[in-house]
């Protein structure tokens, strides 16, 4: 039966939903005409009391409170003790709008363990590549609500509308990319692209939700080729290994190799520079005793004679004796132990003056 009273959420056709005014003097009406006198004003006040008392609520520091009334959003509180009018006038639903939270695509988590279980979702899971692979992606989406009042009521099912939302996201960013940036080194990117367009989405479909971060968990190609491609991926890192050995090698190699030809142009410059300056002293020497030989060629020819003798001698152990002298000496004279120096390799000379 009609109780006289259109739909509380206004679908049309009936009355205007009673006010909370209303519905007191009804109330009040019926207590009067069913106990009468100071009784029932009592009872009535008690009961009241009670009523009004569990309008009382308190919000969390991790939620935002929504209030309805007659299922209509009329205010939003934020956190500790509040007052709204009781059940059936107004409601309180109390989303967690600080708290990050997370949404599994490709797979669910059957028990956190440990060890942890999981189960695959292969719909989710599988997607096609730009080149024509396929692979099996599973990531999650941290999430916090951001507009309480466009979670509660914009859609139907947030949660599922997250997750479809994701998997369609992730399906364009890979549909972009090679299969090896998308097991090797371009996750990060991947990752990136995919939350950038999930935001979108979201925010065109005013979910009120606020995407803090996208993780890949497992890229991995599916099980009949997963040997060959775990053997693709052995050889880039190989191919990483040896460039980076290579690159270490060279770095230690080139500078002292720079250093050590650095060495030698200075030390052939050196040698360049003493030579010229040796050849244009000796030179300079030689055009002076030219000038000084066509001056006095008889005293620079006994100079250079006596040079030479210098030179000649310079080796050879010698005494010297005046003429006078020498024709009364002895033609032999220990003259070894006199200088200090015998045996078969000293010599003497005896040269008259």
């Amino acid at each position: 039966m009609s109780n006289g009273y259109g739909s509380p959420f206004g679908n049309g056709g009936g009355k205007r939903p009673p006010t909370p005014e209303e519905l007191l003097a009804l109330l009040v009406a019926k207590l009067r005409g069913r106990f009468g006198g100071a009784l029932g004003l009592a009872g009535l006040g008690l009961v009241l009391a009670l009523w009004l008392a569990t309008g009382v609520y308190q919000v969390n520091p991790s939620e935002a409170g929504v209030v309805l009334r007659f299922g209509k959003v009329t205010a939003t509180t934020g956190p500790g003790l509040h007052w709204h009018f009781p059940w059936p006038v107004e409601t309180v639903l109390k989303p967690p709008v600080t708290v990050v939270l997370k949404e599994e695509v490709g797979f669910r988590t059957i028990d956190v363990g440990p060890p942890a279980r999981y189960r695959q979702v292969t719909e989710e899971s599988r997607m096609l590549t730009s080149d024509g692979n396929i692979v099996d992606l599973d990531f999650i989406i941290q999430y916090r609500i951001k507009d309480p009042k466009a979670f509660l009521f914009n859609v139907r099912d947030p949660s599922e509308t997250l997750r479809d939302s994701a998997e369609s996201a992730m399906r364009e960013v890979v549909g972009r990319n090679t299969i090896n940036k998308a097991l090797t080194e371009g996750r990060l990117e991947v990752q990136t692209e995919a939350q950038v367009i999930l935001q979108a989405m979201l925010d065109r479909y005013q979910v009120g939700l606020h995407v803090v971060t996208v993780k890949l968990q497992d890229v991995v190609p599916p099980d009949p080729v997963q040997d060959a491609f775990k053997d693709v991926i052995n050889a880039e890192q190989d191919k990483e290994r040896m460039i980076n050995e290579a690159e270490g090698f060279a770095n230690d190699v080139l500078p002292r190799a720079r250093g050590d030809a650095a060495q030698l142009l200075n030390q052939a410059r050196g040698y360049s520079e003493s030579v010229v300056k040796e050849a244009e002293g000796q030179a300079e020497r030689f055009d002076l005793l030219y000038d000084a030989y066509r001056r006095s060629p008889v005293v620079t020819r006994k100079r250079l004679y006596l040079e030479t003798l210098e030179e000649v001698f310079a080796d050879v152990n010698m005494i010297i004796i005046d003429e006078k002298i020498a024709r009364g000496a002895l033609p032999l004279l220990p003259l070894a132990g006199v200088t200090g120096s015998g045996g078969a390799g000293s010599r003497s000379a005896e040269v008259p003056r």
